[in-house]
């Protein structure tokens, strides 16, 4: 690649010599830090490394792609790997696509730009048995004739030698989400098959709905995800100890969908359970407010649970249907697609009957909640009742007692409004003790109608 003008000359060298000098001013003080005996000598070369190569990553980063590519290759072999590592994830699928082959190679081999999720396995057969090989390099798949290529969190030179070396496009598991509903199945012309599914994951996290990648490809599986799932670990786990349960590509993936709608009616099963809790405390005669807050919250953890289930299993349905109508299954394979629906539409009654159960037990715990508020205000009402009598001697005391009893009787005012409140206070203990017999006969009546309402 060559600059098009000479303006465009002057300013590749200008940055091209302030990369390098920043790698040099580097490289000098990371050698004089290491020569020296110091204290905190770790935190010292640690704040080198920030320094220089924070500057270099901000010059680089700050460029366009071609101008980041061209300087990439006009480093030495071991700058260019370092300046590599300072480049942020977003960006290096543009730059990887400019650079010269024999530069790309290196920096696909020799980089550093992985997480600890990043796993990529092969897997052929041996024996009749699914035998899995860890592949960390381009080289290592040649020792391998896959029928299932597993990426999980694959960065993006990991994703670019793979699908050199098979001749295929991966996508990025981070921008699967973003498909269309109707963009998630289809043939290339080439005749490669795309399928985009999603599989439930229920962890102490949280529930989660995680994205997959499918592409079958010359007989071979390609899967790429974020995120290590149960189903996947399942059908490894089979398939390494069950002689025969794949042959190829095709019924390694029916198999992870026939495994997916194994681990749902599991999942299931467990919302059962705890429904049947749920349900016990909810049929409590006496159910507090915290504890309904509590068995709400626990309600709305089982709804969107049993929500992403029946997503799941229908996006399931969606793609066994388009596998089924593009004509390219075995009649085993077909076959045995069509039990794993028939097993998928029994899970939708499942999930039917869930919605009811917990519309019910929302009903009867919110109803409990404004039988406590009715129970409340039924207090407060029973006291502003006790005091109206009470409020109305007040009234009248307040008007013209002293004068009557100080003034025309001669009675002292302490003995005259002591005597008033001892009044009162029988007043409205009185008041409350029609009240406490008038609710009591109310109740009488009503458990004698419920014993004559019961069948015998």
């Amino acid at each position: 690649m060559e600059p098009n003008t000479d303006a465009d000359f002057d300013r590749l060298t200008e940055h091209l010599n302030e990369a390098q000098r920043l790698l040099s001013r580097h490289r000098l003080v990371e050698n004089l830090v290491n020569r020296q005996e110091m204290p905190k000598h770790d935190l010292v070369e640690t704040l080198v490394h920030r320094q220089h190569l924070g500057e270099l990553g901000q010059l680089l980063n700050g460029l366009d792609p071609v101008d980041a590519a061209q300087i990439l290759e006009a480093l030495s072999e071991e700058d260019r790997l370092l300046a590599w590592e300072q480049i942020k994830v977003d960006r290096l699928d543009a730059i990887l696509l400019i650079l010269a082959d024999d530069v790309r190679e290196e920096l696909l081999n020799a980089s550093k730009h992985q997480s600890e999720k990043i796993a990529l396995n092969a897997f052929d057969l041996h024996e009749g048995r699914l035998r899995q090989v860890k592949v960390t390099r381009k080289a290592d798949l040649a020792n391998v004739k896959p029928i299932w290529v597993d990426l999980v969190a694959p960065s993006a030179e990991m994703r670019y030698w793979v699908g050199e070396y098979f001749g295929l496009a991966l996508p990025d598991p981070d921008s699967l989400t973003d498909l269309e509903a109707s963009a998630r199945f289809y043939v290339e012309d080439n005749g490669e098959i795309h399928l985009h599914s999603d599989f439930l994951l229920d962890s102490d996290e949280g529930t989660q709905n995680i994205a997959v990648a499918f592409i079958l490809h010359r007989d071979i599986l390609f899967s790429v995800r974020k995120e290590e799932l149960p189903v996947f670990r399942l059908q490894r786990l089979r398939a390494r100890t069950q002689p025969g349960y794949v042959t190829e590509g095709k019924d390694v993936l029916l198999d992870l969908y026939a495994a997916d709608a194994e681990y749902s009616a599991d999942v299931l099963e467990e919302v059962y359970a705890e429904f049947e809790y749920v349900g016990k405390r909810v049929l409590n005669p006496q159910v507090t407010d915290d504890a309904a807050a509590q068995i709400l919250s626990e309600i709305a953890r089982s709804e969107d649970l049993n929500g992403r289930i029946r997503r799941n299993v229908l996006d399931t349905r969606r793609a066994l249907s388009f596998l089924m109508r593009g004509k390219s299954l075995s009649p085993r394979q077909f076959e045995e697609a069509r039990q794993i629906v028939r097993d998928i539409e029994s899970l939708d009654g499942h999930t039917t009957f869930l919605f009811g159960k917990i519309n019910f037990l929302m009903d009867a715990t919110v109803g409990f909640i404004n039988i406590n508020q009715n129970k409340r205000v039924q207090k407060l009402t029973t006291i502003s009742i006790v005091f109206v009598p009470i409020n109305i001697l007040a009234g009248i005391g307040g008007m013209s007692e002293y004068t009557m009893m100080a003034g025309d009787v001669g009675v002292s005012w302490p003995v005259a409004y002591g005597a008033f409140l001892a009044g009162s206070a029988i007043v409205g203990w009185a008041t409350y003790q029609v009240l406490k017999l008038y609710e009591a006969r109310r109740a009488g009546k009503a458990l004698e109608a419920a014993g004559h309402a019961r069948p015998t």
